[in-house]
């Protein structure tokens, strides 16, 4: 039931014409390294915009049994960095859209915002339970996340920088498709930093409230700088014709469905010794970075359980990652 003390979002029923209640939730969808943070930092600044930080672990453990009931992995989703740090707990008693209702609602600060759910995947489950929620899908210039990647310590080429984008958007493709009437709002990365202010106002309307100035001010009160344009575009800048024509290969037409324009080049795809030798290049730039933040023992356990399907065997390892990923984080 709707909180009495919030005007929620609504819509009109199609059939009887009545104001139906929706959410009282909203939903940011993008790949990492798109933006993401930045535009949670000034939506934070907005007085009814409640946004706790990335949410991923509502949904990450989240499954459904044969009669399509919602079931919470709670051993896992207790091991996870995110949701250790946040202040919402699983209730035993809860179960499925309950028990992740619930949660939502502990990561409520103000009982007057909507809470903002920042997601980089699982948007299908979320919607699955909670199908009229409101969604920005938020785009970056895949070419520019490619390369962002390998800074984060995720990939040793932008070939394969580039994985992580793909998987997402693969997943919005199905969800599109899922939810043909879906409540969806498309925003650029590059709108937001061109011209934030219209952006800003065109998202606070689709979230259902007034634009507010103070999301602008988001700088005073973080690490990250006021929009800079120079962060448009910069692999036109920072990668070689191969190294782009390489990644528009491995977008294909994903490029150009998403809106944005190919770089000229021919488009390439390795094969034989070069596929080889990007591979060896991402995994060893991949370790090297683990092995700089953490040490060689717990990368390797962790990779020793994944690989032989034993988790606990990586347990303690990972929450000794976890720690130390913290200070790494902006």
């Amino acid at each position: 039931m709707a909180n009495p003390s919030f005007d929620g979002i609504f819509r009109l029923d199609p059939v009887g014409g009545k104001r139906l209640y929706i959410a009282v939730f909203v939903i940011v969808y993008g790949a990492l390294r798109s933006g993401t943070t930045l535009l949670r930092l000034m939506m934070d600044m907005h007085p009814r915009l409640d946004c706790p930080g990335e949410t991923d672990f509502l949904f990450d453990y989240l499954g459904f049994d044969e009669g399509g009931q919602g079931v919470i992995d709670a051993d896992a989703l207790g091991r996870n960095r995110i949701y250790q740090a946040s202040p919402a707990r699983l209730n035993p008693e809860l179960q499925g859209e309950a028990a992740i209702r619930d949660m939502i609602e502990q990561l409520r600060q103000n009982p007057q915002a909507r809470v903002v759910l920042m997601l980089h995947r699982g948007l299908e489950k979320a919607l699955r339970l909670f199908p009229d929620t409101p969604v920005l899908h938020m785009l970056r210039d895949p070419r520019d996340v490619a390369r962002s990647s390998i800074g984060m310590g995720w990939a040793g080429t932008v070939y394969h920088g580039a994985q992580h984008w793909i998987k997402t958007e693969r997943e919005w493709d199905r969800v599109v498709a899922a939810h043909p009437q879906g409540n969806f709002t498309p925003l650029r990365y590059e709108d937001l930093i061109t011209q934030p202010e219209v952006e800003l106002e065109r998202l606070a309307a689709a979230f259902g409230v007034p634009f507010d100035a103070a999301m602008l001010d988001y700088h005073q009160s973080s690490t990250y700088a006021p929009p800079d344009t120079s962060l448009v575009e910069q692999w036109k800048r920072k990668q070689t014709p191969h190294e782009v024509a390489l990644v528009e290969g491995r977008l294909g037409a994903m490029l150009t469905d998403r809106g944005y324009v190919p770089s000229g080049h021919a488009p390439a795809t390795p094969q034989g010794a070069e596929r080889a030798a990007l591979w060896l290049r991402d995994k060893q730039a991949v370790w090297k970075t683990r092995i700089g933040r953490y040490g060689v023992i717990d990368p390797v356990l962790v990779g020793l359980a994944k690989r032989l399907r034993i988790p606990p065997l990586g347990y303690a390892a990972q929450q000794r990652i976890n720690r130390k990923t913290v200070k790494y984080l902006k």
